[in-house]
């Protein structure tokens, strides 16, 4: 007998990795300029390690990442790529970071000292990126005294600036005003930088949603992350026709049985039947990551079903009266494509009252990840 997924696991997640490839591809030939990709987070819930190899093997130059305990699993699975963590290093992982050729994020001089004293102390260069703050206020310099602080870090012989950075906190909106501030500001930082001959190798500013709307400021490298998934950035940012989700998330119905009219369903009996109902229950719960909020549906033989009754920790019951011909063992989609229907994480997020980069980040740990 041939083991799948549906057979060995209550619920999982499917990940294409050929979808991964055609989005950072389709990146490239928009932007003609480098791509970081962005795989913090466990890659936005797809899968670090999978994700990062499929991006290298596509084009991409580099990948970014959050937290140290991130870059090191990335660097135990043997990609050797040029790697950063895009925000707080701990002081006690600095020399651990510099030791695994981690490029660093800095934005004042305290954090610039600590970091040259740490490689000094190693025999090494710290390879380091200043964060600017142009306007999302926060992390970064102040973009009025960013020129000054690189002035400085002469006085630092352990540290290489290879890079200057600032990230948008509007460019996913209609009205571009708010990113042209931030970018006209950043821009008069890299001018003055120029001027003073001081800028360094990479100069990046633009995220999923500015190498969609924003040409302009590409500059040396683009930092992709909830396009790479096949995600629009927002419903005002929507994604060109050519990009694909790459995570679908499936469990299959455990029970299907026939209530009577007036049985309470699942705790608190907040769903009553109100008439004789034919019902499933699904082994997927909030431990997974599926929210405890009412008005979700999941796809079962094609056709969209509502959750009814709460969330429980590791089950849902929905209502089957659509499909007549449901049976125990049948695929649950709780997000992607089933016999042409579909239903998206953006679905999802609407029922939850959150986004799409929050729905698919939520599915725990718990749940296995499959690739194809």
């Amino acid at each position: 007998m041939i083991k799948t997924p549906q057979r060995e696991q209550s619920t999982w997640v499917e990940v294409d990795l050929g979808s991964i490839r055609r989005n950072l591809r389709a990146v490239l030939e928009r932007t003609s300029t480098e791509v970081m990709v962005v795989v913090k987070a466990n890659a936005y819930g797809h899968g670090a390690v999978p994700v990062a190899r499929a991006s290298m093997e596509a084009g991409a130059s580099w990948c970014a990442v959050a937290r140290a305990d991130e870059a090191l699993e990335l660097r135990e699975a043997g990609l050797d790529c040029p790697l950063m963590i895009l925000g707080y290093i701990p002081p006690d992982r600095i020399g651990e970071m510099i030791e695994n050729q981690v490029r660093l994020t800095f934005w004042d001089e305290i954090q610039a000292r600590r970091i040259d004293s740490i490689a000094g102390d190693l025999g090494r260069t710290a390879a380091v990126h200043l964060k600017v703050d142009t306007g999302m206020s926060r992390l970064g310099v102040q973009y009025d005294r960013a020129v000054d602080l690189v002035s400085r870090l002469n006085n630092y012989p352990h540290l290489k600036l290879e890079g200057i950075f600032t990230h948008f906190a509007r460019a996913d909106e209609q009205d571009p005003t708010p990113t042209d501030h931030q970018e006209q500001r950043f821009r008069e930082v890299i001018e003055e930088l120029e001027r003073r001959n001081l800028r360094p190798q990479l100069v990046h500013a633009a995220n999923s949603a500015a190498s969609l709307t924003r040409p302009s400021a590409t500059f040396d490298l683009v930092r992709l992350g909830i396009s790479l998934y096949g995600l629009e950035p927002s419903p005002q940012c929507p994604l060109p026709p050519d990009f694909r989700p790459a995570l679908s998330w499936k469990s299959v119905l455990s029970q299907v049985k026939i209530l009577p009219a007036g049985r309470g369903v699942s705790y608190g009996h907040i769903y009553t039947t109100k008439q004789e109902e034919r019902l499933g229950t699904i082994p997927v719960g909030y431990a997974d990551g599926y929210h405890r909020v009412s008005g979700s549906e999941v796809l079962v033989g094609g056709k969209r079903v509502p959750v009814v009754g709460r969330v429980c920790m590791d089950q849902i019951v929905v209502n089957l009266d659509q499909v007549p011909e449901a049976r125990v063992g049948d695929e649950v989609v709780i997000i992607g494509e089933q016999q042409g229907a579909q239903y998206t994480a953006d679905d999802l997020a609407r029922v939850w009252n959150s986004i799409n980069y929050e729905v698919v980040c939520a599915v725990a740990d718990r749940v296995p990840r499959f690739y194809r």
